[in-house]
């Protein structure tokens, strides 16, 4: 099994200034990688160049730029050209599907956060000194970093990733260890609908409120933006103090909301896999819910368009994402495995519009939001444990149907 750890770095500042130059460094080599990939397809009879051709070049530039590539580890090199044709080969996905390709684009300073290590011990090492009661972990170029280790690391640690948030440097590990022992077991099973008034209602009837941490921060965000805005739009080593911190402080407030999410979803996550040893869920497209509105031409006014919505659609949109379902159900899962919890996606369709009583399914049955009234059998419910309830059946069905 692998799992992952993320630690809080405490930098010297001379530190911070090499962990700096490290991700401006992999950033150029990004850039140029891209653009080499760019020039060979347009100017050379449409050539494609790969992952490996490019590593091979790697010795060649670090003995050119010394001072620069030549610092960094080998290692981590190569694994940010592996970043480079990961993007490429997602591109080319989305062109065989039919999805919006988004060409790789060039990367900023400011919008490159992060350097992996595929090894431990190859440019970095964990726990660099075990006999120091400080944990530290060591980088080629930058040192031995302290860390906040707030809990014990289980397993052989596997990558090494130094990401950057804001004001603040984070290691991420990833440990392989052996499967941990499963939870007692309770006879409980259970279904959740996922929702915006409620954040998730269970089949027992018990509603989880939803925390909305963006709409609690939206002033407060909404005037650090507009203080950003006001300064004009350099590149980033053209701002000034002042434009530093503006931007600083966004970021800073973003990722507050982020962890609020984060620390909600965990929590949650461990309660229903701790009370249930079976949970079904919607399978739900997030992306497709967020997408906004198509515009409506106006026929009897060229370049005017029809009312669509757009406005109530924007805000169900900013609901639906500052709930942080995605990420809820990630964790979820990741949790239930560790727990021996079995997690089963059923269709989301019609969940909340069939009766848990007689089974008719219409769109008259959930005459407003909350209540649902069955038109043919007469049973009255809240709309979201009626769906609860028709999601725990259709998981019980799938795994019955499932082979042993």
């Amino acid at each position: 099994m692998i799992r992952a750890y993320k630690f809080l770095m405490r930098p010297t500042v001379g530190q911070q200034i090499a962990l700096g130059e490290m991700l401006r460094d992999h950033c150029s080599l990004y850039n140029g990688a891209l653009q080499e990939r760019r020039d060979a397809y347009r100017h050379a009879s449409k050539t494609s160049i790969k992952y490996g051709m490019q590593s091979g070049q790697l010795t060649d530039i670090r003995a050119f730029d010394p001072a620069r590539q030549g610092r960094w580890s080998f290692s981590s090199q190569q694994a940010t050209l592996r970043r480079l044709d990961k993007a490429f080969a997602a591109f080319f996905r989305r062109i065989k599907a039919g999805d919006k390709p988004g060409y790789p684009r060039f990367r900023g300073v400011n919008w490159f956060d992060a350097v992996d290590f595929p090894k431990d011990g190859d440019g970095c090492r964990w726990n660099s000194t075990p006999h120091d009661p400080v944990t530290r972990v060591r980088f080629q170029g930058v040192g031995h970093v302290k860390v906040n280790q707030h809990r014990p690391v289980v397993g052989k640690v596997k990558r090494v990733s130094v990401k950057r948030e804001g004001r603040k440097w984070f290691v991420v590990l990833t440990a392989e260890q052996d499967q941990p022992e499963p939870l007692p077991l309770t006879g409980s099973v259970i279904g959740i609908d996922l929702g915006i008034a409620s954040f998730l209602t269970d089949s027992n009837g018990a509603h989880v409120p939803n925390p909305r941490h963006g709409r609690r921060a939206a002033d407060r965000l909404e005037a650090a933006q507009q203080a950003l805005a006001r300064f004009p739009r350099v590149r980033s080593d053209k701002r000034t103090a002042n434009h530093h911190r503006a931007a600083l402080k966004v970021a800073g407030l973003h990722g507050k909301v982020r962890r609020q999410r984060l620390d909600y979803a965990h929590k949650t996550a461990l309660a229903l896999v701790r009370e249930h040893d079976f949970i079904a869920h919607e399978d739900l497209k997030i992306h497709n819910m967020s997408r906004s509105t198509v515009p409506k031409p106006d026929p009897e006014m060229p370049g005017g368009f029809l009312p669509n919505g757009a406005a109530a659609k924007a805000g169900l949109n900013r609901s639906i994402l500052d709930a942080g379902w995605g990420v809820f159900l990630t964790i979820l899962t990741a949790k239930a495995e560790s727990a021996g919890r079995q997690v089963i996606a059923v269709d989301p369709r019609n969940t909340s519009r069939r009766c848990p009583e007689c089974g008719h399914t219409a769109k008259e049955n959930r005459p407003t939001q909350e209540k649902f009234h069955c038109v043919a059998c007469g049973h009255t419910a809240h709309a979201d444990v009626v769906g609860a309830l028709n999601v725990l059946r259709a998981g019980l069905v799938r795994r019955k149907a499932q082979p042993a």
